[in-house]
Protein backbone atom coordinates (compact mmCIF):
# COMPACT_ATOMS: atom_id res chain seq x y z
CA UNK A 1 0.00 0.00 0.00
CA UNK A 2 0.98 3.78 0.47
CA UNK A 3 0.21 6.53 2.45
CA UNK A 4 -1.68 10.03 0.92
CA UNK A 5 -1.44 8.97 -2.49
CA UNK A 6 -1.34 6.31 -5.58
CA UNK A 7 -2.22 5.85 -9.03
CA UNK A 8 -5.99 6.77 -8.31
CA UNK A 9 -5.14 10.36 -7.18
CA UNK A 10 -6.58 12.94 -9.15
CA UNK A 11 -4.41 15.94 -8.93
CA UNK A 12 -4.56 19.46 -9.93
CA UNK A 13 -1.55 21.97 -10.83
CA UNK A 14 -2.13 25.68 -9.87
CA UNK A 15 -0.32 27.64 -11.56
CA UNK A 16 -0.09 24.91 -14.34
CA UNK A 17 0.94 27.31 -17.64
CA UNK A 18 4.06 29.13 -15.97
CA UNK A 19 7.12 27.82 -16.86
CA UNK A 20 7.72 26.02 -13.79
CA UNK A 21 4.11 24.27 -14.17
CA UNK A 22 4.41 23.46 -17.43
CA UNK A 23 7.88 21.51 -16.84
CA UNK A 24 6.80 19.30 -13.82
CA UNK A 25 3.16 18.75 -15.29
CA UNK A 26 5.13 16.94 -18.47
CA UNK A 27 7.57 14.70 -16.04
CA UNK A 28 4.50 13.80 -13.54
CA UNK A 29 2.44 12.73 -16.17
CA UNK A 30 5.08 10.70 -17.62
CA UNK A 31 5.19 9.01 -14.20
CA UNK A 32 1.97 8.20 -14.22
CA UNK A 33 0.32 10.99 -12.23
CA UNK A 34 -3.07 11.43 -12.83
CA UNK A 35 -3.38 14.77 -13.63
CA UNK A 36 -6.97 15.92 -14.08
CA UNK A 37 -6.93 20.16 -14.16
CA UNK A 38 -5.02 23.26 -14.08
CA UNK A 39 -5.73 26.34 -12.21
CA UNK A 40 -4.72 29.81 -13.61
CA UNK A 41 -6.55 32.35 -13.21
CA UNK A 42 -7.77 33.97 -16.05
CA UNK A 43 -7.08 31.10 -18.70
CA UNK A 44 -10.02 28.78 -17.72
CA UNK A 45 -11.29 26.63 -20.47
CA UNK A 46 -8.18 26.00 -22.25
CA UNK A 47 -6.52 22.84 -22.57
CA UNK A 48 -2.36 23.15 -21.12
CA UNK A 49 -0.72 20.09 -21.76
CA UNK A 50 -3.62 18.15 -22.40
CA UNK A 51 -4.83 19.22 -19.22
CA UNK A 52 -7.97 20.88 -18.81
CA UNK A 53 -7.36 24.63 -16.75
CA UNK A 54 -10.09 26.62 -14.69
CA UNK A 55 -9.98 29.78 -13.51
CA UNK A 56 -10.36 28.68 -9.66
CA UNK A 57 -9.78 25.68 -7.50
CA UNK A 58 -13.63 25.34 -6.91
CA UNK A 59 -14.70 25.41 -10.23
CA UNK A 60 -11.88 22.39 -11.27
CA UNK A 61 -12.50 20.28 -8.00
CA UNK A 62 -16.33 20.92 -8.83
CA UNK A 63 -15.60 19.78 -12.31
CA UNK A 64 -13.24 16.83 -11.86
CA UNK A 65 -13.17 16.05 -8.29
CA UNK A 66 -9.30 16.62 -7.59
CA UNK A 67 -7.96 15.80 -4.61
CA UNK A 68 -4.73 16.81 -4.35
CA UNK A 69 -2.74 19.81 -5.42
CA UNK A 70 0.47 21.15 -5.98
CA UNK A 71 0.95 24.60 -6.35
CA UNK A 72 3.68 26.15 -8.51
CA UNK A 73 3.31 29.91 -8.01
CA UNK A 74 5.70 32.55 -6.27
CA UNK A 75 5.86 32.95 -2.56
CA UNK A 76 3.92 36.28 -2.06
CA UNK A 77 1.09 34.42 -3.73
CA UNK A 78 1.50 31.27 -2.18
CA UNK A 79 -0.50 31.68 1.38
CA UNK A 80 -3.88 32.79 -1.15
CA UNK A 81 -3.27 29.98 -3.45
CA UNK A 82 -2.79 26.93 -0.52
CA UNK A 83 -5.77 28.88 1.25
CA UNK A 84 -8.19 28.48 -1.84
CA UNK A 85 -6.85 25.11 -1.95
CA UNK A 86 -7.94 24.12 1.57
CA UNK A 87 -11.39 25.99 1.55
CA UNK A 88 -12.18 23.87 -2.02
CA UNK A 89 -11.43 20.64 -0.16
CA UNK A 90 -8.20 19.26 -1.59
CA UNK A 91 -6.92 16.79 0.92
CA UNK A 92 -3.13 16.91 0.01
CA UNK A 93 -1.10 20.37 -0.90
CA UNK A 94 2.27 20.74 -1.70
CA UNK A 95 4.23 23.18 -1.97
CA UNK A 96 7.51 22.95 -3.42
CA UNK A 97 8.46 26.77 -3.38
CA UNK A 98 11.23 28.74 -1.16
CA UNK A 99 10.64 31.83 0.51
CA UNK A 100 7.54 32.09 2.17
CA UNK A 101 7.34 34.73 4.78
CA UNK A 102 7.13 32.61 8.58
CA UNK A 103 3.43 34.73 9.65
CA UNK A 104 2.62 33.62 6.29
CA UNK A 105 3.05 30.38 7.02
CA UNK A 106 1.71 30.43 10.63
CA UNK A 107 -1.35 31.65 9.44
CA UNK A 108 -1.58 28.56 6.88
CA UNK A 109 -0.89 26.36 9.77
CA UNK A 110 -3.89 27.27 11.31
CA UNK A 111 -6.16 27.04 8.33
CA UNK A 112 -4.67 23.37 8.19
CA UNK A 113 -5.60 22.81 11.82
CA UNK A 114 -9.00 23.91 11.08
CA UNK A 115 -9.40 21.42 8.30
CA UNK A 116 -8.88 18.32 7.31
CA UNK A 117 -6.09 18.73 4.47
CA UNK A 118 -2.97 17.94 4.45
CA UNK A 119 0.42 19.94 3.35
CA UNK A 120 3.64 19.31 2.66
CA UNK A 121 6.26 22.12 2.09
CA UNK A 122 6.91 24.61 1.67
CA UNK A 123 10.96 23.75 0.78
CA UNK A 124 9.95 20.26 -0.61
CA UNK A 125 10.51 17.89 -2.90
CA UNK A 126 7.20 16.49 -2.33
CA UNK A 127 6.04 12.92 -2.28
CA UNK A 128 6.52 10.13 -4.14
CA UNK A 129 4.60 6.76 -4.59
CA UNK A 130 7.15 4.44 -6.55
CA UNK A 131 6.15 2.39 -9.63
CA UNK A 132 2.49 4.84 -8.91
CA UNK A 133 2.74 8.32 -8.99
CA UNK A 134 4.71 11.39 -7.76
CA UNK A 135 3.42 14.99 -6.63
CA UNK A 136 6.87 17.02 -6.69
CA UNK A 137 10.10 16.80 -8.74
CA UNK A 138 12.20 14.22 -6.96
CA UNK A 139 14.51 11.53 -9.94
CA UNK A 140 11.70 8.67 -10.69
CA UNK A 141 15.25 6.57 -11.16
CA UNK A 142 15.96 6.80 -7.24
CA UNK A 143 12.93 4.53 -6.26
CA UNK A 144 11.37 1.08 -6.30
CA UNK A 145 7.86 -0.61 -4.60
CA UNK A 146 8.19 -2.06 -1.52
CA UNK A 147 7.92 -2.16 2.06
CA UNK A 148 10.04 0.77 3.23
CA UNK A 149 8.07 4.11 4.76
CA UNK A 150 10.83 6.92 3.99
CA UNK A 151 10.10 10.80 5.53
CA UNK A 152 12.97 13.05 5.19
CA UNK A 153 13.73 16.89 5.89
CA UNK A 154 16.17 16.95 2.76
CA UNK A 155 15.20 16.21 -0.53
CA UNK A 156 18.96 15.58 -1.74
CA UNK A 157 19.31 13.06 0.98
CA UNK A 158 16.09 11.70 0.23
CA UNK A 159 17.01 11.04 -3.03
CA UNK A 160 20.34 8.81 -1.88
CA UNK A 161 19.26 7.07 0.28
CA UNK A 162 16.26 6.05 -1.40
CA UNK A 163 18.38 5.10 -4.38
CA UNK A 164 20.76 3.20 -2.06
CA UNK A 165 17.50 1.18 -1.08
CA UNK A 166 16.49 0.83 -4.10
CA UNK A 167 20.08 -0.46 -5.68
CA UNK A 168 20.27 -3.03 -2.67
CA UNK A 169 16.52 -4.25 -3.79
CA UNK A 170 15.17 -3.09 -0.82
CA UNK A 171 11.70 -1.31 -2.30
CA UNK A 172 9.97 2.33 -0.93
CA UNK A 173 5.88 2.19 0.34
CA UNK A 174 5.43 6.04 0.24
CA UNK A 175 8.62 9.01 0.22
CA UNK A 176 7.47 12.42 1.70
CA UNK A 177 9.81 14.96 1.72
CA UNK A 178 8.40 17.18 4.65
CA UNK A 179 10.65 20.16 4.01
CA UNK A 180 13.78 22.39 5.90
CA UNK A 181 11.62 25.61 6.45
CA UNK A 182 11.01 25.87 10.46
CA UNK A 183 7.05 26.25 9.99
CA UNK A 184 6.01 23.65 7.20
CA UNK A 185 2.46 21.79 7.24
CA UNK A 186 3.25 17.97 7.75
CA UNK A 187 5.66 17.24 10.32
CA UNK A 188 8.03 14.18 10.87
CA UNK A 189 5.16 13.18 13.83
CA UNK A 190 2.21 12.88 10.73
CA UNK A 191 4.12 11.08 8.59
CA UNK A 192 5.26 8.55 11.49
CA UNK A 193 1.12 8.25 12.43
CA UNK A 194 0.56 7.35 8.63
CA UNK A 195 3.13 4.86 8.06
CA UNK A 196 2.41 3.39 11.65
CA UNK A 197 -1.20 2.74 10.32
CA UNK A 198 -0.48 1.44 6.68
CA UNK A 199 -0.08 -2.74 7.28
CA UNK A 200 2.18 -2.72 4.29
CA UNK A 201 4.80 -0.44 5.32
CA UNK A 202 7.04 -2.69 7.24
CA UNK A 203 9.81 0.10 8.13
CA UNK A 204 10.11 3.72 8.43
CA UNK A 205 13.60 5.34 7.82
CA UNK A 206 13.66 9.32 9.41
CA UNK A 207 16.02 11.52 7.78
CA UNK A 208 16.97 14.32 10.40
CA UNK A 209 18.98 17.48 10.66
CA UNK A 210 21.31 19.24 12.92
CA UNK A 211 18.60 22.50 13.87
CA UNK A 212 14.87 22.65 15.36
CA UNK A 213 13.85 20.08 17.34
CA UNK A 214 11.47 18.03 14.98
CA UNK A 215 13.87 14.92 15.12
CA UNK A 216 13.42 15.07 19.18
CA UNK A 217 9.62 14.96 18.89
CA UNK A 218 9.65 12.17 16.80
CA UNK A 219 11.36 10.38 19.35
CA UNK A 220 8.97 11.02 21.73
CA UNK A 221 6.30 9.95 19.19
CA UNK A 222 8.12 6.51 17.93
CA UNK A 223 8.11 6.13 22.01
CA UNK A 224 4.59 6.19 22.93
CA UNK A 225 3.00 5.40 19.06
CA UNK A 226 5.06 3.53 16.74
CA UNK A 227 5.66 -0.23 17.01
CA UNK A 228 7.76 -0.56 13.77
CA UNK A 229 11.53 -0.70 13.20
CA UNK A 230 12.48 2.95 12.52
CA UNK A 231 15.69 3.42 11.31
CA UNK A 232 17.08 7.02 10.96
CA UNK A 233 20.46 9.16 9.90
CA UNK A 234 20.68 12.50 11.08
CA UNK A 235 22.91 15.12 8.71
CA UNK A 236 25.15 17.50 10.40
CA UNK A 237 27.54 15.38 12.63
CA UNK A 238 30.82 17.67 11.86
CA UNK A 239 29.30 21.12 11.37
CA UNK A 240 31.35 23.57 12.95
CA UNK A 241 29.84 24.75 16.17
CA UNK A 242 27.98 28.51 15.52
CA UNK A 243 28.00 27.90 11.38
CA UNK A 244 24.23 28.06 9.71
CA UNK A 245 23.48 24.99 7.54
CA UNK A 246 21.43 24.25 4.71
CA UNK A 247 17.80 24.92 5.08
CA UNK A 248 15.83 27.77 6.92
CA UNK A 249 14.96 25.47 9.53
CA UNK A 250 18.48 24.07 10.49
CA UNK A 251 19.14 26.47 13.13
CA UNK A 252 20.94 25.19 16.77
CA UNK A 253 19.96 27.32 19.78
CA UNK A 254 20.79 27.50 23.21
CA UNK A 255 21.97 23.94 23.34
CA UNK A 256 18.28 22.22 21.34
CA UNK A 257 18.53 21.05 18.42
CA UNK A 258 22.70 19.39 18.36
CA UNK A 259 23.34 16.38 16.44
CA UNK A 260 23.76 15.28 20.08
CA UNK A 261 20.83 15.73 21.62
CA UNK A 262 18.80 14.31 18.30
CA UNK A 263 21.38 11.12 18.61
CA UNK A 264 20.34 10.85 22.12
CA UNK A 265 16.97 11.18 22.00
CA UNK A 266 16.70 8.59 18.99
CA UNK A 267 18.46 6.11 20.63
CA UNK A 268 16.08 6.47 23.83
CA UNK A 269 13.43 5.65 21.59
CA UNK A 270 14.89 2.40 20.31
CA UNK A 271 15.92 3.79 16.67
CA UNK A 272 18.39 2.28 15.07
CA UNK A 273 21.09 5.65 14.07
CA UNK A 274 23.01 5.05 10.67
CA UNK A 275 26.78 6.86 10.79
CA UNK A 276 26.69 7.58 7.26
CA UNK A 277 23.82 7.17 4.65
CA UNK A 278 24.81 4.22 3.40
CA UNK A 279 24.67 2.55 6.27
CA UNK A 280 20.91 2.72 6.17
CA UNK A 281 20.39 -0.03 3.61
CA UNK A 282 22.25 -2.38 5.81
CA UNK A 283 20.18 -1.41 8.71
CA UNK A 284 17.20 -1.67 7.27
CA UNK A 285 17.42 -4.99 5.85
CA UNK A 286 18.68 -6.21 9.63
CA UNK A 287 15.56 -5.51 10.78
CA UNK A 288 13.71 -6.77 7.82
CA UNK A 289 15.37 -10.56 8.67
Amino acid sequence: MSILINRETKVLVQGITGKTGTFFTRDMIKYGTKIVAGVTPGKGGILHENVPVFDTVFKAVEETSAEASIVFVPASLAKSSIIEAIDAGIKLIVYPGENIPVHDMMIIKRKLKESSSYMIGPNTPGIITPEEAKIGFMPFFCYKKGKVGLTSQSGSLSYEIAYGLTKKGIGQSTVVGIGGDPVKGMEFVDVLGLFQEDPETEVIVLVGEIGGTDEERAAEFIRGHVTKPVVSFIAGRSAPTGKKMGHAGAIISEGRGTFESKIKALNEANVLVAEIPAQVPELVRRVLG
